[in-house]
């Protein structure tokens, strides 16, 4: 049984591992917003030397109001722009990202608030000084307490803090999207970049269905705009949220099978070792089946004798090892500090795949025992 035991309880951990993995990245693109396709600017080229994405400055807040406007599958546009810069409040400082966004910039990234107000969109008209905190500013500057109202300075500029922001915590590729400070787009844009141009454009479309749809019409209108030959190449590029989900889904389903079929290899080695145990049994019970069979068991009951407690091996294993499996996903998770998902659908496979091992591996030794001549069985010692 030590071979299901561990076979099964391997499965199961190695596979809620794996789950554990795929859940946590799922959340981490989630939080990224609901629907979202993002519109960055291309690259120049000069004398066949291209400077790389983002290095054009070909988005406009023109092209903005057009996609508001003229997209029917576009639900929430936000024109961005990012800039990094030591902001201080009191006595202390820190370096951070600023983020310049409309106000729709939250409801497209499904950011909550944690106390205060968002800025409005009287403040984007206005340019005024204003902004909202992510959670690791306020414990920079503030020490956790509540800074809403209280003045950060970037540079020579005061700014009134509205409101502070729900943790997000890291993205799947280490940043920490708490370290921000958000404030109105036009804000940023001319008084702290001073400059005329969008950095990328942060776009909703209205329904998961519709992100295609949104994608082409996009496409179409920023072509148009920027009077692209149909010969040219785009002088932008649209990153789709769905795309990045699914290559970072694929990924960790791979790798969760990949942990699957690697702990399945135990109940392989568990399965031969019940075989090895019920042919050592059928030696050693040769004049017992001799008895049954002389006093008028069939062969078919000698059968279904073995495989059942070829089965009930199995079984009984598999049964110990949910137990395991449950057990070692508590203590990774608790220590190792690993997400974990326990799937019934893996604690179920598993078992059923242990009952299977049991009637595989334990039928050639049935159909050995159910195979001897009962005169041979008497006469064995």
């Amino acid at each position: 049984m030590l071979g299901i035991i561990i076979g099964v309880g391997a499965v199961i951990s190695m596979v809620a591992v794996g789950q554990g993995a795929q859940s946590a990245v799922e959340s981490q693109i989630a939080s990224l917003g609901t629907n979202v396709l993002i519109v960055f600017p291309g690259s120049i080229q000069q004398g066949g030397v291209r400077s790389g994405a983002g290095s054009r400055t070909s988005l406009t807040l023109g092209d903005v109001n057009a996609i508001r406007e003229q997209c029917l599958s576009v639900a929430l546009v936000s024109p961005n722009t990012r800039v990094g810069r030591q902001i201080v409040a009191g006595n202390l400082n820190w370096g951070t990202s600023i983020q310049g966004g409309s106000p729709e910039f939250f409801e497209i990234r499904d950011w909550q608030l944690a106390s205060g107000e968002f800025y409005t969109e009287q403040d984007e008209r206005g340019s005024t000084k204003v902004c909202v905190l992510g959670q690791t500013v306020v414990q920079n500057l503030f020490g956790g307490q509540d800074p809403v109202g209280q003045i950060v300075r970037v540079g020579n500029l005061p700014f009134i803090v509205t409101g502070t922001l729900k943790s997000k915590g890291q993205t799947s590729w280490g940043q920490d999207q708490d370290d921000i400070v958000v404030a109105p787009f036009s804000t940023v844009q001319r008084k702290i970049q001073g400059v005329d141009h969008v950095g990328s454009i942060l776009i909703s479309a209205v329904s998961k269905e519709m992100i295609p749809t949104a994608q082409r019409e996009v496409t179409e209108l920023l072509r148009a705009r920027h009077k692209i030959q149909p010969w040219e190449e785009d002088d932008f590029t649209i990153r789709n949220q769905s795309e990045i989900a699914n290559a970072a889904t694929a990924t960790s389903s791979i790798m969760t099978m990949l942990l699957g079929s690697i702990a399945s290899v135990s109940l392989i080695v568990g399965g031969i070792g019940i075989m090895n145990i019920m042919l050592v049994s059928v030696t050693e019970r040769t004049r017992e089946i001799g008895i049954r069979m002389s006093i008028g068991a069939r062969r078919s009951d000698i059968l279904q004798q073995f495989l059942i407690e070829a089965m009930m091996l199995s079984v009984a294993g598999g049964l110990v090892g949910i137990a395991l499996g449950l057990a070692s996903s508590s203590l990774i998770s608790r220590f190792a500090g690993w997400p974990v998902f326990v799937a019934p659908s893996a604690v179920g496979l598993a078992f059923l795949f242990s009952g299977f091992v049991g009637v595989f591996f334990g039928y050639y030794p049935a159909r050995k025992a159910a195979a001897l001549s009962p005169i041979e069985a008497l006469r064995y010692e």
